[in-house]
Order: structure tokens, then C-alpha cells, then sequence
């Protein structure tokens, strides 16, 4: 599994915990960080921008999706598929050096991983539409 792809994970379980106990992403983190043992992994860095970014940008991210979420809001989404789309959502905007079609790539290959059958191509779709918004 490429470097990134498992910072995004581990981002995806930082962020999938916060929003199941209903926790600050930053607080999680800390918890989180405290269980890797030493040597941490070099990707860790990334993992750590990602959830950093999201919970920083957290209110325009989640704006955003339930605007180009057609006939879903983000309570009945997946908590996976959410946690995906903010990711990805956070890179499509702010993180300059990943290409829009990676940050949305690398969220329908998770997706395919960790998620239902339809979530795939309700990402797509959703993050695709965002991306041509961020683009304008």
C-alpha cells in the first residue's frame, strides 16, 4: 500500500473514532499518537495534516458535502463514506500538491475497501462535483 494511501487510512480511523464517540478529531488524535510505538512510521506526518486539516476546516468541509450530496445529508451517509468525503474534500482544497483526481481516487479505493457496495460511486460523483466547484 503506497505511503499516503496509509496516512489516509490512518486519518479514516482517527476521524471515524471522533465521529462515532462524538469527539474532537485533534483530541482522538492525541489518544491515538499516544498507542504508536516507536519508531512511528514516516507516513505518520501526513496522517497527522489530514486529521489536523479536517478538523480545522471541519464546517466549510461539511458545508460542501451536504451541498453536492444530492437527496443524502451527512447524518444518513456512512460514517466511512463521511469520513472519506471530508478527507478528501480537505486535500481537494487546501492540500496543493495532491492532483483533484488522486485526493478523489484514493477515496473510491478505500471506499471499494471499507465501505458498501454503492459507496464507490457515490463518492465519485459527490467528490467529482466538488472538485469542479473548487476549480471555478
Amino acid at each position: 500500500m503506497p505511503a499516503r494511501r496509509k496516512a489516509r487510512k490512518r486519518a479514516l480511523d482517527v476521524l471515524y473514532e471522533a465521529d462515532l464517540r462524538d469527539r474532537p478529531p485533534v483530541e482522538v488524535l492525541a489518544g491515538y499518537l499516544q498507542r504508536i510505538e516507536q519508531p512511528r512510521p514516516e507516513h505518520l506526518g501526513y496522517a497527522v495534516g489530514l486529521v489536523e486539516g479536517v478538523a480545522e476546516h471541519l464546517d466549510r468541509i461539511d458545508e460542501l458535502i451536504a451541498s453536492y450530496a444530492e437527496g443524502w445529508t451527512l447524518e444518513r451517509m456512512p460514517v466511512v463514506d463521511r469520513n472519506l468525503a471530508r478527507i478528501a474534500v480537505y486535500e481537494l482544497l487546501y492540500v496543493d500538491e495532491i492532483d483533484d483526481a488522486v485526493a478523489i481516487s484514493e477515496a473510491v479505493e478505500l471506499a471499494r475497501q471499507m465501505s458498501t457496495d454503492d459507496s464507490p460511486r457515490f463518492l465519485n460523483g459527490v467528490l467529482g462535483r466538488i472538485a469542479e466547484y473548487a476549480t471555478r
